[in-house]
Formats: C-alpha cells, sequence, structure tokens
C-alpha cells in the first residue's frame, strides 16, 4: 500500500505563502503543513488553521532567521547583536561546530516554539524544521525530548533517496547538499527509532526544493514506493511579492500549481496511492 503525505513548509512566513499553503489543500494534495512560530504572519496562520481543522499541523523548528520566541537573554548563544536568529544555515552550523550555540538554549528556544503553536490551539501533528537543521547532531536529540515532552508522534526524516532526480537538474552544491543532508538524516532516523516516535519511511522534495513543479511532481508519484512517504513542497500565490521579501529565488506559484493539478490528482488516483497527513493515522514507525 502506499500512503503519501505532502507536507507544505513555512507556513505563517509570509500570508501570500498561507493563502497559498491553503489553497493547495483545499484544491489539491497538499495534506499537511508546518507553522513557524517566529514568523510574521504566525497569527494569520493560526486563523486559517482554525478554519481548517482537518489540515495536519506540524512545528516548523526554526533557529535561522527571524525573531526568537524564548526571551532573547534566554537564548543568548543563538542570537546577534540584533537579537535575531542567525541569518543564514551556514552562519548557524559554523558557529555550532566551534561550540558557540549552547544545546540547552536551543531547547528553550525551540521548547517557547512547540508551547507557542499549542497555545494558539493547534494539536501538532509532528516536528520538522527550517533549513532542517532538526537532524544536525546534538539538535536531533533535544527535538526527540522535546517531541516526547509534549506528546508529538512524529517527526520528519530528509532521507532523500541518493539516486532520485525525478526529472530536476540540480547542481553540484544541491547535490552535495543532498547527500550531506541525508547522511545526518539517516542517522537521525536510528535515534527516532530508539525513541519509538514515527517518521515517514521516504522523503521526496529536497532536491527540487523551491522549484518543484507538475513534471517533477508526476515522476515522484509514479515512482512512489510501498509504504509512507512525504513530499515537501512551498506553495505560495505571487511571486512577485515574495521574491521581494525574500531572496531565495524560490518558485512558489509553480509549486502551487503543481499541488493543485487535475494531472496530479489523477495520478495519484490511478497510482491507487492515499493521502494522509501526520495526524491523520497511526504513522509506521521506523
Amino acid at each position: 500500500m502506499k500512503q503519501l503525505i505532502v507536507n507544505a513548509d513555512d507556513f505563517g512566513l509570509h500570508e501570500t505563502i498561507n493563502l497559498g499553503i491553503v489553497e493547495g489543500y483545499i484544491k489539491g494534495c497538499i495534506t499537511s503543513t508546518s507553522i513557524m512560530a517566529g514568523a510574521p504572519a504566525f497569527n494569520h496562520a493560526a486563523a486559517l488553521a482554525a478554519v481548517h481543522p482537518q489540515l495536519g499541523i506540524g512545528v516548523h523548528l526554526t533557529l535561522v532567521g527571524g525573531l526568537p520566541a524564548a526571551e532573547p537573554g534566554q537564548v543568548i548563544s543563538l542570537i546577534d547583536k540584533d537579537g535575531l536568529l542567525c541569518s543564514s544555515y551556514p552562519v548557524f552550523l559554523q558557529k555550532f561546530c566551534l561550540a558557540g550555540v549552547r544545546l540547552e538554549d536551543v531547547r528553550r528556544e525551540l521548547t517557547a516554539q512547540v508551547k507557542k503553536v499549542m497555545a494558539a490551539g493547534i494539536a501538532i501533528t509532528h516536528l520538522d524544521s527550517h533549513q532542517h537543521m532538526h537532524v544536525v547532531p546534538g539538535i536531533i536529540d533535544v527535538v526527540i525530548d522535546i517531541a516526547k515532552q509534549f506528546a508529538i508522534p512524529a517527526l520528519r526524516i530528509p532521507a532523500e533517496p541518493p539516486l532520485f532526480f525525478g526529472g530536476f537538474r540540480p547542481t553540484a552544491g544541491r547535490l552535495i547538499g543532498r547527500l550531506g543532508l541525508s547522511t545526518l538524516a539517516n542517522l537521525a532516523r536510528s535515534k527516532v527509532r530508539r525513541a519509538r516516535l514515527a517518521a515517514p519511511e521516504h522523503f521526496y522534495g529536497m532536491l527540487a526544493g523551491g522549484s518543484m513543479n507538475e513534471e517533477i511532481l508526476l515522476n515522484i508519484i509514479d515512482n512512489l514506493p510501498n509504504g509512507l512517504s512525504e513530499i515537501m513542497v512551498h506553495p505560495g500565490l505571487d511571486n512577485s511579492v515574495l521574491h521581494q521579501a525574500f531572496g531565495w529565488d524560490y518558485h512558489w506559484q509553480q509549486e502551487l500549481a503543481a499541488v493543485a493539478s487535475r494531472q496530479v490528482m489523477e495520478r495519484l488516483a490511478q497510482r491507487q496511492v492515499k493521502l494522509v497527513s501526520f495526524g491523520s493515522l497511526p504513522v509506521r514507525p521506523v
């Protein structure tokens, strides 16, 4: 049996992203999303979540970019002179590898993010993270502890098959990045298993992150293995607005068109792929 979670990241980052995610849920194959507690449009996202209670919502744990959810004085090793989290994942990882990040600060910040989401009345289905920082050694142990503390049953394991391209032509840097991420994710998987938490068995969307289109999505669906898979997407309503706000060169409208494609929905039915969310089934332990 093939089961599929289609998870839209960055819920709460921008109202245009929030509305794109909800449109992809209503009109397409999105079943789940991940909310960012410290993001500017968090309250807008939480209001939308209340209107769509069947949309599975996890926490997109954030250690890179934006404001902390904890009091800045409690997470000093995570913030810069302006009181913001590290500007990018290379900056964070360099600081982390040089022992400039205290894991107790990580614990305080991520716990504050989970508590903020819970206080908004959202039933948390899973944990994942912005820039996949949750699978970094040391941080994964903190995240597992938090999942157990708050009875959150599942985590994302972003280990994409190393030989799968799906029609996407990646740069060498993106391939190296995927290899490194998948290596860390597979190490994290064993810890998740020992902690008796759950995660999808298969993951797609890292290589084509920000560039998912209908062709790539169809190729992923055609090649889905048996069991439970997750596809990560980044839909949004307006590229021009989002390009002004973020320098990521993402193709948000293209991704929204892909998840809402009639051909995609028909292909899922043809392949007998059951759409699920982290919260709508007993997720199979890995």
